[in-house]
């Protein structure tokens, strides 16, 4: 019965973890609405990712847009 909780609190770890690993995808239409652009690889510098456009590209945004 000790070991109840602890194996509990292992289980709510697990399914955290596993849900932040998978990112879901949107579409170039929304990365524009969001006010960004997609870029292949990698935000150029200065510049934040904010979502994922596909696979390999993120959808990037000017830290300073409002």
């Amino acid at each position: 019965m000790r070991i109840l909780p602890l194996l509990c609190a292992l289980l709510l770890l697990m399914l955290r973890g596993a849900a932040g690993k998978t990112p879901s995808l949107g579409s170039p239409q929304d990365c524009e609405r969001r006010g960004g652009f997609c870029s292949h690889g990698s935000c150029p510098l200065g510049i934040g990712r904010v979502g994922l456009c596909s696979e390999h590209e993120f959808c990037c945004r000017s830290r300073w847009y409002p």
